[in-house]
């Protein structure tokens, strides 16, 4: 009862035994960036599904994801399951950029459309990455956004106007 209670608040809690004999309970948060709250609405607000998938307890995920505004938790994930959900959401024609930073993640960043690496995560989550934000951490994720996005905006413009171009001289 102690551990749910635990994982409710957002905790792990970790059993410890003594020659087979329950004693104690510890339990460990892996506390999110202040402003990761405010990451999610504004990815909301541009337009992003958020899905939180995580390899901790589903009572301590629900939590975490409920602190975050996060209404879609895949918990209780293994590494594979990780790849496996971004394998779903691409086969529904979802376009996908996973977010991680720990060497449990890698293989859904390689996966995903989009891989993105939190700079101060391991060299194994950037180096399967497509993009590592080095400053700012997933704070700087909807300014990335938002350039990828211009970007893309600015390439289909100068493609069209080189189509057009292109027919005008022939």
């Amino acid at each position: 009862a102690k551990a749910d209670a635990l994982s409710q608040l957002g905790r792990t809690p970790s059993f410890v035994a003594l020659d087979g004999t329950l004693a104690g309970l510890v339990s460990v948060a892996d506390r999110p960036a202040p402003a990761s709250r405010a990451v999610v609405e504004e990815l909301k607000a541009l337009g992003v599904t958020v899905v939180m998938v995580s390899g901790d307890r589903a009572a301590t995920a629900r939590a975490v994801a409920n602190e975050l505004g996060i209404d879609r938790v895949e918990a209780e994930t293994k590494p594979a399951d990780k790849a496996r959900i971004v394998g779903e959401w691409r086969s529904r024609g979802h376009v996908v950029a996973m977010v991680g930073d720990g060497v449990n993640d890698a293989p859904a960043l390689a996966s995903a459309h989009v891989g993105i690496a939190v700079g101060h995560g391991t060299d194994v989550a950037a180096a399967a990455s497509d993009v590592t934000l080095l400053r700012g951490g997933i704070e700087s994720l909807p300014t990335a956004l938002r350039l990828a996005r211009a970007t893309l905006g600015t390439i289909r413009q100068n493609l069209f106007w080189a189509f057009v171009l292109s027919l005008i001289h022939i």
